[in-house]
C-alpha cells in the first residue's frame, strides 16, 4: 500500500495556481466523511494570495486555532508542511493528534519560507494538525506513508500520557517528547491516566502494541506512580510482582525484535524543609534499577535527573512546570489548580528533554540517532 496525499492551501478562486499534483485546500474546506480532509467545524481560517507567481507561496491559509484533519490508514507517516509569507514575517505552532508538540512556534521573516519534516503515529485512521502561534501560515501539506520509520512506543501513567484539550495545558511528557525527534521516528504515546504495571496489562492495553511492534521499534516503560496504590487493581509489590510485571512488557518486546526502555518515575514536587525533593517511589525505583541489570535493559533514571532539575529551580520555580495555576489564568481552571504530579506544558517539555538528554549522556545506539 502506498500513500502520498499532497495540499495546497489558499482561496478557492486561486485554483488555477494550484500546483500539479497537488489538491486544492481553501479556508471553507471542511471535513466530512466523503471528502476525507479538511478543517474542523469551529476552526478559524483565512486565506490569502500574493498575486506573485511563486509556486506553493503566493497563496496560504492562515490556520488561527485551527484544526486540518486528513482520513489515512493507521500507520507512521512523514508529514512535510511548508510555512511562510512573502511580504510579512510568520509564526506557527503545530501539535498532531492527541496535543502532541511537533513545531513550537516556527519563525520566517517576510519573504522566508520554512519546510519542517516530522514523522506521526496514527492509530485512529485519522492524521490531526492542530495550529497555534501569532501569526501562523500553511502553504502546503505532503503526507507520505513511511513504514521504515521508527516507532517510540510508551507505556505509563498520567505523568507521561497524551492528555486531553479539555484538560489544556495539562501534559504528560510523552506528549512533547515529539517535538525532539526526526522525521524518521515517530512517537506513540500509548500511556493512560491512573494505571500501574498491573492494571495496564491486566485491562490488555499493551496487546495493541504488540500487534505493531517491530524490530525497528522502541519500548519506553515508565510505571511506579499508581503502583504504590492501595486498592487490588493496580497495586505491585516493588521487589516481586512490580518486577514481575514490567519482565513481562521487556520480553513482550524482546520477542518481537523491539528493545525496551525502563524509566524511573519522574519525581513529584514535594520538597523538604531544606528545598530538597522529597522522594515518594522509594523501593519502586531501586527495584526497576535491579530488574534493568538482571535483564540487561537501558535504564533512563528520570527520578534522578528530575530531582536533579527540580532541586536546581527551587520550590517556587518549579510551579512554572507543575499544573499550579491562579483563577481565571487557565480557561478549562477557573478556579485554579495546585498539583504537584502533574505538568503543565513547560514541565512536559522540560522533561521530555531530560529523557533525550539521557539518551545522548548514555550513548542510546541507535536511538540516539534519531533526536534531533
Amino acid at each position: 500500500m502506498s500513500v502520498n496525499l499532497r495540499f495546497d492551501f489558499g482561496p478557492e478562486q486561486s485554483s488555477s495556481n494550484t500546483k500539479e499534483g497537488y489538491t486544492r485546500v481553501s479556508g471553507q474546506t471542511y471535513y466530512n466523511e466523503k471528502l476525507g480532509y479538511g478543517f474542523l467545524d469551529g476552526s478559524t481560517v483565512f486565506e490569502r494570495d500574493r498575486g506573485r507567481p511563486a509556486a506553493l507561496r503566493q497563496d496560504f491559509c492562515i490556520p488561527v486555532g485551527a484544526v486540518f484533519v486528513v482520513d489515512v490508514p493507521n500507520g507512521s507517516y512523514t508529514v512535510q508542511i511548508l510555512m511562510g509569507d512573502l511580504i510579512t514575517a510568520t509564526c506557527t505552532g503545530l501539535k498532531m493528534g492527541p496535543g502532541r508538540l511537533v513545531l513550537a512556534d516556527v519563525l520566517t521573516e517576510a519573504g522566508e519560507f520554512v519546510t519542517s519534516s516530522f514523522a506521526v503515529h496514527v492509530a485512529d485512521g485519522q492524521l490531526k494538525l492542530a495550529f497555534s502561534g501569532v501569526a501562523p501560515r500553511i502553504n502546503a501539506l505532503e503526507i507520505t506513508l513511511a513504514p521504515q520509520a521508527a516507532t517510540l512506543y510508551i507505556v505509563g501513567d498520567s505523568t507521561v500520557t497524551d492528555q486531553p484539550q479539555d484538560g489544556y495545558p495539562y501534559t504528560g511528557w510523552g506528549q512533547m517528547l515529539p517535538l525532539f525527534i526526526k522525521a524518521d521516528a515517530a512517537v506513540a504515546n500509548y500511556a493512560v491516566s491512573g494505571r500501574s504495571s498491573k492494571s495496564f496489562l491486566e485491562e490488555g492495553r499493551l496487546a495493541p502494541i504488540l500487534e505493531h511492534i517491530n524490530a525497528n521499534d522502541y519500548l519506553f516503560i515508565q510505571f511506579g506512580h499508581n503502583d504504590q496504590k492501595l486498592d487490588a487493581e493496580r497495586a505491585t509489590s516493588p521487589f516481586t510482582t512490580y518486577k514481575e510485571h514490567l519482565n513481562i512488557y521487556i520480553q513482550e518486546a524482546r520477542l518481537r525484535g523491539a528493545a525496551p526502555i525502563l524509566v524511573t518515575p519522574v519525581q513529584r514536587r514535594f520538597f523538604d524543609s531544606a528545598a530538597k525533593i522529597i522522594d515518594t517511589h522509594g523501593d519502586y525505583i531501586t527495584a526497576m534499577k535491579q530488574l534493568a541489570e538482571e535483564e540487561n535493559v537501558p535504564l533512563i533514571d528520570l527520578a534522578e535527573v528530575s530531582k536533579q532539575l527540580f532541586e536546581a529551580l527551587g520550590p517556587e520555580e518549579t510551579k512554572s512546570l507543575f499544573m499550579w495555576a491562579w483563577p481565571g489564568e487557565f480557561p478549562n481552571f477557573p478556579k485554579g489548580a495546585e498539583d504537584n504530579t502533574h505538568f503543565q506544558e513547560r514541565g512536559g517539555i522540560a522533561v521530555a528533554k531530560l529523557i533525550v538528554d539521557c539518551i545522548k549522556k548514555q550513548n542510546i545506539q541507535p536511538l540516539i540517532r534519531y533526536l534531533r
